[in-house]
Order: C-alpha cells, then structure tokens, then sequence
C-alpha cells in the first residue's frame, strides 16, 4: 500500500518519526508531506532517509510531475500526524496552499487525521466546527489523548501514541472510504450510562463511558445521516454527532429519544439504561450514624426503553437496534444471554458483547455479535469502536433497505 504521511508544524511531530517507522516496518511505502513549518521540528534529511524518499513542501516542487496532484492521486491512505488546529482548519476549508493541503483536497483515498495541540485550542469552537466538518465529509478524525502536553499544561489535545495512530489509519485503510449511504437518513443514537439519584449527591450507575454510542453517531454522519445522539452523562460535549442531547437519568432519556425517534428510519440504542430507581429521593443527603446500619433503598423497575421502542415503532419501517453488555453466568454464555434478550425485546437488531474484566467499557475496542430478532448470528466484529460502528450501520443499511 501506498501511503502519504502528512506531517503539520506541531512539537508533536517527532512521534510522527517513530509512526513512519512502524508503516514502512509492516511493509508499506511511505511519501512524508510536512509543512514548512514542521521542517523547523524535523528536518527533510530525516524524513529522506527513514522513507527512502525525496521531501518537499511547496505546491511548485516537481512542477512537471505535477506533485501536488499526483501525490494525492496515487495515495492509497492519507494520514496527518500531528494535525495542527492550522492544519485542521485549512483542511475543513478546502485551501491548498501548501503540498500538504493540496494532496488533501485532490485524494479520494481514506484520510486519517491525527490532531493535538493545546486544550483550549482543541476545545475552541472554530475547532470543534472543522472537527465536524471533516468527520461529515467521510474523513476518520482520531481523538486526541489526554496527559501532558508542551510545557506544565495537561489535559486532552495529546497526541495519540504512534503505534495507536497506525493501528486505527491501516484499519481504515482496510474498510475503505466511507459511502454515504446514510444520505437522507434520519438515525437516532443513544449513548453512556444513565443515572439514578439515591439523594441530592449520590446516584445509582454503571460504567459505561459512552464510547461505543459516540463511534455510532460519528459513523452516521460521516456516512451522510442526519443524526440525534442522546448522551448520558458524557465526561463531555462529543464533537462530530449531529445534534447532542445531554440527560442523566433514564427516564430523561426516554423522553428524549422518543421525542427524536418520531421521525427517525433508526433507532440504536448503544446506551447502558439503569433497570431500577429508588421509589423515594430524599431532599437533602442521607447522612450516616454511627452504629446504625442504612435503611433499606427500596427499587423500582424502570420503562423498558428498547421493548417499547419496538413494539411501538413510532415510524413505519422503523429500524430499531438494541445492546446487549452481558457476562457469563451458571445459566448460560454471553451469546446465550444477549440471544435470549432478543427474543424478549422484539427489535430487530441486538448487538451483543461481554462486558466487565477490562471489556467494552470505557475501552477503545470492542468485540461484538451481532444477531436478530429471534436470536440468530447476522455479523460479528472485532476491533475499534469506529470499525464496529460500521458493522451495525451495514447491518441497519440491509434492513432499511427491505
């Protein structure tokens, strides 16, 4: 495979060496693209000789090999690390005033874009705005991490490690470039884990970080959908989804998703939904005596949110998609237990994975079976949460389309 590693004026492009290295090691021929001002962090002579290849910046170098299309033309995967907020914005505005920009705009390969700078800057709303721009024209934009960054500062805007950066770019090289075949497709996602308050601090949970219904949402609109992600307490305000609606408990997210799914052609509910609620909540917190043991929190059984969404169907030829985290028990394996809670749901879809001992939760990967209402296997994937989430939008695209 034929690869263009764009490389943007950031501290973070020394990683992008050690990336280089790791693509050319697993047998791919690599064309480094920096900008000029990421020759001031690297030099070409680096760059020349890991790649075995010539470098140059400018849109008149090779001018009779037209190099600033044909870079773009022959590329079988575009990927920037780092991807500055500069390069980020230049990207999402079509310039094409450098080789970098110009081999952005003329692929049609599958671009992967790698971003980090400072917190602020990543969180600024001109860059949350491109950020969601790229991702809805089809361009796979990874997460940066969170931890130190240049100086004392701290907090998201990292870049990802190398060896994760060439993970996630060759699992999208392998899927290809998005379609967009959600175009005209309204889909809502549901995502997180909803809450439960005991009293006015304390609450009952689970651990879902919500990961896996934000790779849904993200999907969708990359794919051309216009799309609703109802977010259940999200550590934060997700870039790239459509519209966010935020809510705590279940009964906030019922009331949201029906209200979304009134128009919808699908509904995925990818959320962690609290079976129960505390019939009573104090006003104020429930304090602790000594020598005394609590007094007994009495549960009730909260709206069956998936059950009702199909049996209801709020939309004529309404897909709808549930989850199944479970965990293996005396009774049966993960797979008996998602297979039978399809049978009991009615929806069309469930996808099915093992939860708890570092799984699904609050990781970057998952591994899921995919089965239908009466329990049979329809698809399995293995991997990232993004390659997962196109698993189950092929698999609602088959049913939309009956």
């Amino acid at each position: 495979m034929r690869i263009a590693l764009g490389v943007a004026g950031g501290v973070a492009a020394y990683k992008a060496v050690l990336l280089l290295r790791l693509l050319r090691e697993a047998g791919h021929a690599v064309r480094v693209i920096p900008t000029a001002a990421a020759l001031r962090f690297v030099g070409a002579p680096t760059w020349e000789a890991l790649s075995g290849e010539s470098v140059s910046t400018d849109v008149f170098d090779d001018v009779p090999g037209v190099a600033h299309v044909a870079l773009g033309q022959s590329a079988d995967l575009v990927v920037v690390a780092p991807a500055t907020a500069d390069l980020l914005a230049r990207a999402a505005t079509g310039q094409a005033d450098d080789l970098l920009t110009a081999t952005l705009l003329v692929t049609r390969a599958p671009v992967v874009l790698a971003p980090a700078m400072h917190t602020e800057m990543w969180e600024h709303p001109a860059t949350v705005a491109n950020v969601a721009t790229l991702r809805a024209r089809g361009v796979h934009v990874i997460e940066p991490a969170s931890g130190r960054l240049t100086g004392a500062d701290s907090g998201p805007g990292r870049l990802p490690e190398p060896d994760e950066i060439a993970r996630v770019a060759l699992e999208v090289a392998s899927r290809g470039a998005r379609p967009r075949d959600l175009a005209g497709r309204r889909v809502v996602v549901s995502a997180g884990g909803t809450r439960e308050a005991i009293d006015p601090v304390r609450f009952i949970g689970n651990s879902s970080s919500g990961k896996q219904g934000v790779a849904l949402a993200r999907a969708a609109v990359a794919r051309g959908a216009d799309v609703v992600l109802v977010g259940a307490n999200l550590a934060q305000p997700p870039s790239g989804v459509g519209t966010f609606v935020p809510v705590v408990s279940t009964a906030e997210l019922r009331d949201a998703v029906r209200a979304a799914a009134q128009e919808a052609d699908a509904v995925v509910m990818a959320a962690a939904v609290a079976d129960f609620r505390p019939v009573h909540v104090p006003d104020a917190k429930i304090k602790k005596v000594a020598g005394q043991a609590p007094a007994p929190i009495e549960l009730v059984e909260n709206p069956d949110i998936l059950r009702e969404l199909a049996t209801e169907r709020l939309r004529p030829g309404q897909v709808v998609v549930g989850f199944a985290a479970e965990t293996g028990d005396a009774d049966g394996d993960v797979l008996t237990h998602g297979r039978a809670k399809a049978r009991r749901k009615g929806a069309d879809l469930v996808v099915v994975n093992a939860v708890g001992a570092g799984k699904a939760f609050g990781t970057d990967e998952n591994d899921v079976t995919i089965v239908d209402g009466a329990g049979e296997v329809v698809e399995t994937a293995a991997g990232s949460k993004e390659l997962v989430a196109d698993v189950v939008w092929d698999a609602v695209l088959k049913r939309l389309a009956r």
